[in-house]
């Protein structure tokens, strides 16, 4: 699938997460990007946070609820990245540094308990090692919109191909409420260098409802990685 075609064709996909390897082989790539229909939601931007990135509100006056807008949707521990829409990802990395599991961290969460949406929690993380990523993602979500039942799945992509990816994202499309992903996560292209690959994704995402953009490619030799931010409010 062509993720500039699918994000286009699409005016509300939520939260997103783009995991994979660049078509030279030699970086793994991520993205992850916020959008908003809310005041609320759309007062946010992307700030760095040591070797991660954290949401601030953009005008402080205009914060009503921090609870789901304000997190740190990246951070990295050792030679793993994490990426999530929420504070689940401080509950991932506290169950890596104890040697635990990604599933085993997500199986204390739940979806967010936003009614009538029940907005799923999307997760990622990436591992790169010995000249190689794998990378695992996750989506945890209401039964058709019933909030009695949790559903989650996990995905697990070993030795990945070379200019692929995966993309999962929180909402099927706009709506209300709000149609939650359905499936597993889009099989994508990896395309162009960092800059390309980031204002390839930003320049899809409707103008509207986008709000900011964080991109990262990762040397798969030497772990260092390149990092772009692009905030919608300056």
């Amino acid at each position: 699938m062509n993720l500039v075609n699918d994000l286009s064709s699409n005016t509300y996909p939520g939260r997103g997460i783009v995991l994979g390897v660049t078509p030279d082989g030699k970086h793994g790539a991520i993205a992850y990007f916020i959008m908003g229909r809310s005041v609320n939601s759309r007062n946010r931007v992307f700030v760095t946070d040591g070797d991660g990135i954290r949401t601030q509100a953009f005008d402080p006056a205009q914060l009503k609820d921090p609870s789901l807008v304000i997190y740190a949707p990246v951070r990295k521990l050792g030679d793993t990245t994490i990426v999530t829409n929420g504070d689940q990802t401080d509950t991932i990395y506290d169950f890596l540094e104890i040697g635990s599991t990604f599933e085993a961290a997500l199986s204390t969460r739940r979806f967010e308990p936003d009614p009538p949406n029940y907005t799923p929690r999307i997760s990622g993380m990436m591992t790169v090692r010995c000249g190689k990523a794998r990378y695992s993602m996750s989506i945890l979500k209401s039964a058709d919109g019933d909030p009695s039942s949790d559903e989650r799945f996990y995905f697990n992509y070993e030795n990945p191909l070379a200019g692929k990816g995966h993309f999962i994202h929180t909402y099927k499309c706009d709506g209300n409420p709000i149609p939650t992903f359905e499936g597993a996560p889009k099989t994508v292209e990896i395309c162009g260098d960092l800059d390309e690959f980031t204002n390839s994704i930003w320049n899809a995402l409707n103008e509207e409802n986008k709000v900011s953009l964080f991109t990262r490619f990762i040397d798969l030799e030497t772990g260092e990685f390149e990092t772009r931010i692009i905030n919608k409010n300056k």
